[in-house]
């Protein structure tokens, strides 16, 4: 009998212990109680495809993200969501979804949180993809590795292409802020609000949430911390190769976008916001395509974007927050200057001739080329510096003259390694990553990659290394993914990224005499910037 007695008491424990992991596990949100999922060996707590917002389908297409459903009883958090409609346009992603649906307003959380009390800071991700496609689900967002730091990590879905950014003078006119364009920023900003109203039930700090992306992640931040609609639900801020400045994704005029939808819509002779709203969504996207018109140009449209960003910046109104902001060391290839010419200098003077007229002597100056090798050089400073690397420093520049808060520059400089042998002779994708091809081995580039091309440094700042199998990453990678790691920890944590064992980083400030930066790699070092001609030529041409 007493042999029995001890069996039912430990069968007792082990059910009570099984009851409490099951509660611990069990979030209620303002919306229904949602059951996460343990990542496999460690504590942290996943939570998968939780609505934000009602799904944007049928009459609520091209409107701003309605409150999400309300739901009874316990939903189950195990799997992602569907990503937004959207083609595959770059061969480095790959989604963990549901599928493709316009029924795509999801966010994902990951939390080390025991009690629900914590109030740990929290990182919100935007994913890039040129606001043409991306999903909160890819594994190099994952958000593992930053809730063991400490932190809760999220990563949202929003709207991309026709779906996110169209414009139509009648979707203005039945909008209650006459605004029409801004659907996927309205998302974020949606999601935003479903943090400061839900996150401190998975241990979080609405109060201390930091917002992060990269490329068209990346112009997100930029644009939230400019919206009075945002600036004041976050703490900080960290932008990787990007800014809603010229000439990359910048918002353009509310009636140029009207104008440019209203031609779409005679091209689908649909002449009525109904018959719009009833072209299936595939047939939609395959039309946006058709007729090359990618639609991923949000709108100044007197709402969310009040006026342009440098405006915005320039009068200190925009989100006034610690800033980590910086770009890759080679964004683009040389290729994207001298197109189909071979880098000798002569060629990248014809080149320069032709793309700049009487500008030319003046870029010559500031991107020499003497030799092959500088022409290279130049020539890939000059193709980076016009696609992203200008607006981020403009960016930059603006928070550390206006906003009274610091802000930290990097440039990353780690160069891949070479791919694993099992990706064979894989093909670069357009934003930065690689396309299966067959098993033969990969023919040796002509021309070396001069520094880290874009979006290379994702896996390395989140933590994500181990998700990516294209790679044979070495010893040397996880150091830098380590630092890297801690540095952007750090910031979230503190709005400052320095930290026991990591080489001091200081900051940019209104009076600085001398620009810093970090320059992370194997050996991160602050280095002073050198290249800030560059950037005022540039500043000159665009901000006319």
């Amino acid at each position: 009998m007493k042999r029995v007695l001890l069996t039912l008491g430990v069968l007792v424990q082990l059910a009570s212990l099984n009851s409490f992991s099951q509660i611990k596990d069990q979030i209620t949100t303002h919306n229904g109680v949602v059951q996460g999922v343990r990542e496999p060996g460690s504590s942290i707590l996943i939570f998968k495809g939780i609505p934000y917002a009602a799904p944007p389908v049928g009459p609520l297409r091209w409107k701003e993200p309605q409150p999400a459903n309300n739901w009874k009883g316990i939903r189950k958090a195990d799997h992602f969501g569907h990503n937004a409609m959207q083609k595959n346009i770059f061969g480095d992603m790959s989604f963990r979804s549901s599928g493709m649906s316009e029924d795509c307003l999801y966010l994902n959380v990951w939390t080390p949180t025991k009690t629900g009390k914590e109030k740990l800071p929290v990182l919100v991700y935007f994913y890039g993809g040129g606001l043409a496609a991306g999903d909160g689900s890819e594994p190099r967002y994952d958000g593992a590795s930053m809730a063991k730091k400490g932190i809760v990590a999220v990563t949202i879905n929003y709207r991309l292409g026709i779906f996110g950014f169209f414009s139509h003078p009648d979707l203005t006119k039945e909008s209650p802020h006459h605004t029409s364009g801004n659907y996927g920023y309205l998302d974020q900003h949606a999601a935003l609000e479903w943090v400061r109203d839900n996150i401190a039930a998975f241990g979080g700090d609405p109060a201390k949430v930091t917002i992060a992306g990269e490329s068209a992640g990346s112009i997100s931040v930029s644009v939230q911390m400019a919206s009075p609609l945002s600036k004041e639900l976050i703490a900080g801020a960290i932008g990787e190769s990007g800014a809603a400045i010229n000439p990359t994704l910048y918002p353009v005029p509310l009636e140029e976008a009207e104008t440019h939808g209203t031609a779409f819509a005679e091209k689908m002779n649909a002449n009525t916001l109904e018959a719009l709203r009833a072209i299936p969504a595939e047939k939609l996207l395959d039309s946006v395509f058709s007729v090359a018109t990618p639609y991923s140009s949000a709108t100044i449209d007197g709402y969310l974007i009040p006026r342009s960003l440098p405006e915005i910046f320039e009068a200190g109104e925009q989100a006034k927050v610690p800033l980590l902001v910086g770009w890759n060391s080679a964004e683009v290839p040389f290729q994207a200057i001298m197109r189909a010419e071979a880098p000798t200098p002569d060629n990248y003077k014809k080149v320069l001739n032709q793309t700049f007229g009487d500008k030319a002597a003046g870029i010559l100056e500031l991107y020499p080329a003497g030799s092959e090798e500088e022409t290279i050089r130049s020539a890939t400073a000059l193709a980076s510096d016009r696609f992203i690397v200008y607006s981020t420093w403009k960016w930059a520049d603006l928070q550390a003259k206006t906003s009274g808060q610091p802000v930290y520059r990097y440039v990353f400089s780690r160069i891949r390694p070479a791919m694993t042998p099992k990706m064979g002779n894989a093909t670069p994708g357009l934003a930065g990553g690689v396309q299966k091809g067959n098993n033969a081995k990969p023919a040796p580039p002509k021309y070396p990659a001069v520094g880290a091309s874009h979006a290379s440094e994702i896996e390395y700042a989140l933590g994500n290394l181990y998700s990516n199998k294209v790679y044979a990453w070495t010893a040397d990678d996880n150091k830098v993914s380590a630092t890297m790691l801690d540095y952007f920890a750090n910031f979230i944590k503190t709005g400052n990224p320095n930290g026991n064992g990591l080489p001091e980083w200081q900051p940019i400030l209104k009076d600085s005499k001398q620009i810093h930066y970090m320059d992370i790699n194997v050996k991160s070092e602050l280095k002073t910037d050198t290249y800030r001609a560059r950037y005022l030529f540039l500043d000159k041409l665009y901000m006319k």
